[in-house]
């Protein structure tokens, strides 16, 4: 059974913090012998502006450090990466997504790094986000070092959604104690207003994905649960307590056709490109959506927190490099790490616009906030940071999501649905992938014998 990311996360910070210093993160002079270069095979994913700065921080390194080769290999995507330590040979350091970590750790395939890193000098306490440590950490050591986290934000037309005008016409908007429009927060109330008023003939107020990960910051948010163990989940929790009312109460509006695009728009045109050509006034999603919509001409574009049903919350896109369990060389590709975490590495790769550091020196510099760039309200993803509620380890979270995708999609689309119903038929569907039932095979005699397929 899985200990409680959150919890193993709290008591390992607490105990990385004892002792640390509070000297930035400094890169180590590498521990490898002159006589024999040191090889370290590095794994990354990412878009090409993304993966061309990964290139860039390892000729670097190598430049700096003479006695070192390392190979780097570059994949699309985490599904590509997951794709490569599964068929193998699984590289001496990996980037990898956090949705993958309980795989990862249940194969073996990486090694702690608290340790590796501690002796290192890195600060844990002060120079990285804890609720980055808090996604890695598992049974009180740090699988893998945080490295970026991004939260689902929501990202809005502001020449379709404008507070100022809303706020002149009295409707209900974000403001702060000085009556001014404000992106720190806003209720589930304002969100609803904002995409009632970015509705007009030619364009829809609102789009959010038809899955659990859409779905999970409003469930959270009004006080439910996804799951119903936060540490070791046999099922999915939809049908119950504020869970179905925190769905029911979003529902209300993004069930509305009036307000989000129907299924035939959405075939003919996929709403991220709805938002591209103001068709549509918000979307929610993730940092790697900058880059792509500050090159469409004419968008302007901002975003804003999750909104709240009651506390603010979110999900994360939660990314970290990873020692392989197999390194040849593990104090060089620890060294390696420490490099790659380091102010200046993280600082090129954050400044081609998809990456929200870990590394709080950087995630508070301009290269990231970029603030003569849109998004202007690049803090907000800084700040939702803290909201970002840390799902428990599954084996795999693109299957739970295939295997209720149908049911889900039919609580946005249907024109008439029984939420009660629908809903414990999602949870029992998630049974299937969370706690499948012990399968027959035969045994060595020719008689049957159960054995357990192996769940989250």
């Amino acid at each position: 059974m899985r200990r409680s990311a959150l919890a193993a996360g709290t008591a390992l910070v607490a105990a990385l913090s004892v002792g640390c210093t509070a000297e930035p993160v400094t890169t180590p002079e590498p521990t490898t012998s002159a006589s024999q270069p040191a090889k370290i095979s590095f794994l990354a994913y990412g878009a090409q502006p993304e993966v061309a700065a990964y290139r860039d921080m390892v000729a670097s390194y190598m430049k700096d450090n003479p006695g070192v080769v390392v190979t780097l290999t570059e994949v699309a995507s985490p599904d590509d990466v997951l794709d490569r330590l599964r068929k193998g040979p699984v590289p001496d350091v990996f980037l990898m997504s956090r949705r993958d970590l309980g795989e990862v750790v249940d194969a073996g395939l990486n090694q702690h790094i608290d340790e590796l890193l501690d002796s290192r000098g890195i600060d844990f306490s002060d120079f990285f986000k804890r609720e980055s440590v808090r996604a890695f950490a598992h049974n009180d050591t740090l699988e893998c070092m945080p490295y970026g986290t991004s939260p689902m934000v929501i990202y809005y037309n502001t020449n379709l959604v404008d507070f100022e005008e809303m706020a002149e016409a009295e409707l209900d908007v974000p403001l702060d104690e000085g009556g001014q429009p404000t992106h720190s927060s806003w209720t589930f109330e304002q969100f609803a207003e904002a995409a009632k008023f970015g509705s007009r003939r030619g364009a829809k107020g609102v789009y959010i994905e038809p899955s659990l990960l859409g779905l999970a910051p409003f469930l959270y948010s009004g006080g439910g649960q996804l799951f119903d163990d936060e540490k070791d989940p046999k099922s999915l929790e939809l049908s119950s307590g504020a869970t179905l009312e925190s769905l029911s109460t979003s529902l209300e509006l993004l069930r509305q056709t009036d307000f989000t695009p129907t299924p035939r728009q959405l075939r003919r045109q996929p709403a991220l490109d709805q938002f591209k050509d103001g068709k549509l006034a918000m979307i929610a999603g993730f940092r790697t959506l900058v880059p792509e919509l500050r090159k469409t001409p004419g968008l302007s574009f901002d975003v804003m927190p999750m909104p709240s049903l009651g506390q603010d919350r979110t999900v994360g896109d939660v990314s970290g490099l990873c020692i392989s369990s197999t390194a040849v060389n593990t104090s060089a590709a620890a060294d390696f790490v420490v490099h790659a975490i380091g102010k200046d590495a993280v600082s090129d790769v954050a400044r081609a616009g998809y990456l929200v550091p870990a590394n709080n020196q950087v995630a508070e510099s301009d290269a990231f906030e970029q603030k003569d760039r849109m998004p202007k309200s690049a803090y907000v993803f800084n700040r939702s940071v803290r909201d970002i509620v840390t799902p428990p380890l599954i084996d795999s979270y693109p299957t739970l999501e295939a295997a209720v995708h149908d049911a889900v999609y039919q609580l946005f689309y249907n024109r008439v649905i029984d939420i009660e119903e629908l809903t414990k038929t999602i949870d029992e569907l998630s049974k299937a992938v969370l706690a499948p039932e012990p399968t027959e095979t035969p045994s060595p005699s020719g008689s049957p014998s159960a054995s357990a397929t192996a769940g989250g």
